[in-house]
C-alpha cells in the first residue's frame, strides 16, 4: 500500500491550495479515504473522510465549510480543496484509507503565513 501526497506549499491567510494523493497497492475504489494533518508538537488529527463512492463526506468542525474532499476512482486519487486557509491550518497533510493502513506516505507541507 502506497500513498503519495502532493500540492502543499506556502500560502497567505485566506488563500487556497489543492492537495492530491495518489494511491497504489490495493483496490482503491473499494475503500473510503481520509485526510489527516499533523502540526509541529501536536498529534496527528483527522481532517476529512469520503466513502468509496465519493457521495458521502464528513469533515472536522475546524475545517467544515472551508475544505472539500473529493476522489477520482479512475485515477486512484483523492483531493482536498482548502479555501480560506488560516495559520492554524499549517501542518503536514497525509491521506490514508478507511480502515487506516499501517503504511503512511511522506505527507505534503502546508504553510500559512503572511
Amino acid at each position: 500500500v502506497k500513498f503519495v501526497e502532493s500540492g502543499g506549499g506556502l500560502v497567505q491567510p485566506g488563500g487556497s491550495l489543492r492537495l492530491s494523493c495518489v494511491v497504489s497497492g490495493y483496490i482503491f475504489a473499494a475503500f473510503g479515504m481520509s485526510w489527516y494533518r499533523q502540526a509541529p508538537g501536536k498529534e496527528r488529527e483527522w481532517v476529512a473522510r469520503i466513502d468509496s463512492t465519493g457521495y458521502r463526506r464528513t469533515y472536522a468542525e475546524s475545517v467544515k465549510g472551508r475544505f472539500s474532499m473529493s476522489r477520482d476512482n479512475g485515477k486512484n486519487t483523492v483531493y482536498l480543496q482548502m479555501n480560506s486557509l488560516k495559520p492554524e491550518d499549517a501542518a503536514v497533510y497525509y491521506c490514508n484509507r478507511q480502515p487506516t493502513s499501517a503504511s503512511w506516505g511522506q505527507g505534503t507541507q502546508v504553510s500559512v503565513s503572511s
